[in-house]
């Protein structure tokens, strides 16, 4: 039992230290866009400064979908799993599970491929910042498969407990709205 807690506790670190990867590349956009209006402003030139950026977006966006996850900022309908009996709701969650999970690590698969290729080529960007692609595309194989862990976390979460781990701030989706 105490082997199973150090796992969720790892578990639910990666998931929060990749939410703060997400974040801080967010952070790191705001940084490209102002340096490169400084350069614009003095008359220099920042080469790759758009291409960076998107870099950080996609490691924004991959990087932050388990951590989105377990706290509920997914959409998900919910008037189904709400209208239905407990026992026909878990079944639901099961298959819902199941077909995230797997059509996830399918998307890994190919993902890593993906890397691996561009990475064996020696994949270079086409802007001017000649960026081997293997290392934006890794941060995005990295969100993908901490999605991947996580939403198989949660279809054994609900096969062996019954219920998700996925947590609802209402407070904070009322504003999303």
């Amino acid at each position: 039992m105490a082997a199973l807690r150090g796992l969720r506790s790892v578990l639910d670190f990666i998931y929060l230290a990749a939410g703060v990867l997400a974040a801080l590349s967010l952070v790191a956009i705001l940084v490209l866009i102002v340096v490169q209006m400084l350069a614009r402003w003095t008359g220099e030139v920042f080469p790759g400064a758009p291409d960076y950026a998107g870099y950080a977006m996609a490691a924004a966006s991959f990087l932050a979908f388990a951590n989105a996850l377990n706290r509920g900022s997914h959409i998900r309908v919910s008037i189904l799993l709400n209208a239905v009996p407990h026992k026909f709701r878990r079944v639901i969650e099961v298959w819902c599970f199941t077909i995230g999970a797997a059509v996830m690590w399918y998307f890994c698969w190919y993902a890593y491929r993906f890397v691996y290729w561009s990475w064996k080529f020696n994949d270079i960007s086409q802007g001017q910042d000649k960026t081997p692609l293997w290392i934006p595309q890794s941060a995005m194989l990295i969100g993908a498969v901490i999605l991947a862990i996580a939403l198989t976390d949660h279809l054994i979460h609900v096969l062996f407990r019954g219920d998700h781990r996925i947590t609802r701030d209402l407070a904070d989706q009322s504003h999303g709205e």
